[in-house]
């Protein structure tokens, strides 16, 4: 059987024995890879990436953030990142000098642009932040930032056409 992909214009030839493999892939929780980038603080785990399935244009995987733990300022280059926060409650530092602050909890997404001064922070001094992280590229861009924060981040509401005056 050939068809064309729409995106890419190329014929491929898939039997039923090619798509066995070359289809939808299952990845079990108890089999994600903690082979990855670790930061002090944290747990990372791999579920998407072209080691494990072939994906050319994505990385996804767990994140946990153990209590009271937070990452150094950084920004992930051209990349762009969304977080899902399963259990806990996150609270973002952003800007030239982490100067913006917003939080985030469980069903809640959180999306980050490229090259975005960041630091992602457990908010609970007590309980273990759980998220699904997801990057627009496979390759681990972590660029580390010298940045003095300041002492007191003006809290930023979210704003979208639900809640246009701002909410939490």
């Amino acid at each position: 059987m050939s068809h064309d992909h729409a995106d890419d214009g190329h014929a491929h030839d898939h039997g039923d024995a090619a798509w066995k493999h070359d289809g939808v892939r299952v990845i079990p929780a108890s089999q994600l890879d903690a082979n990855t980038a670790q930061t002090p603080g944290m747990n990372r785990a791999a579920a998407i990436n072209f080691a494990r399935v072939g994906a050319q244009k994505l990385w996804a995987g767990t994140v946990t953030i153990h209590a009271n733990a937070k990452t150094g300022a950084h920004h992930h280059g051209p990349l762009e990142s969304v977080i899902y926060v399963v259990r806990g409650r996150a609270r973002m530092r952003w800007g030239d000098n982490l100067e913006f602050t917003a939080e985030a909890g469980p069903g809640d997404f959180i999306y980050v642009p490229p090259y975005v001064p960041h630091q992602e922070i457990n908010a609970s001094a007590t309980e273990a932040l759980e998220c699904v992280l997801c990057r627009s590229d496979g390759e681990a861009v972590a660029v580390n930032l010298d940045i003095e924060p300041v002492e007191k981040p003006e809290s930023v509401l979210w704003v979208d056409p639900t809640h246009p005056h701002g909410g939490v």
